[in-house]
């Protein structure tokens, strides 16, 4: 027999739920922000992570923060973020921003 057999039930290992797959130890957990969101700043100005916390759209600095492309931008504006998605970068590029990752 091979170890971890138990007579023709459903072995241990695949009842106990907490015990399947796996945890990734290196993902990354990022707040989102959709571009329609940082139409609260005023044209122009600078939006980095301390900006978007102060406005509400970002609950803390512990996770990195992802700009998404939902949403129009009204305005042109330099955003600072961890991450953007190819949408996001045309959106904040449109009205004439620039879309900096830090």
């Amino acid at each position: 027999m091979r170890p971890g057999f138990e007579g023709g039930q459903l072995p241990l290992i695949k009842r106990l739920p907490r015990k399947r797959g796996f945890t990734n130890i290196f993902r990354h957990e990022y707040s989102i922000v959709n571009v329609g969101q940082l139409n609260v700043f005023t044209p122009n100005s600078e939006v980095t992570a301390e900006h978007l916390i102060s406005a509400g759209l970002v609950p803390s600095r512990q996770r990195l923060v992802k700009i998404l492309g939902g949403g129009e931008l009204r305005h042109p504006l330099t955003v600072k973020a961890n991450r953007f998605s190819e949408a996001a970068r045309r959106k904040i590029a449109a009205p004439g921003g620039k879309a900096e990752e830090t």
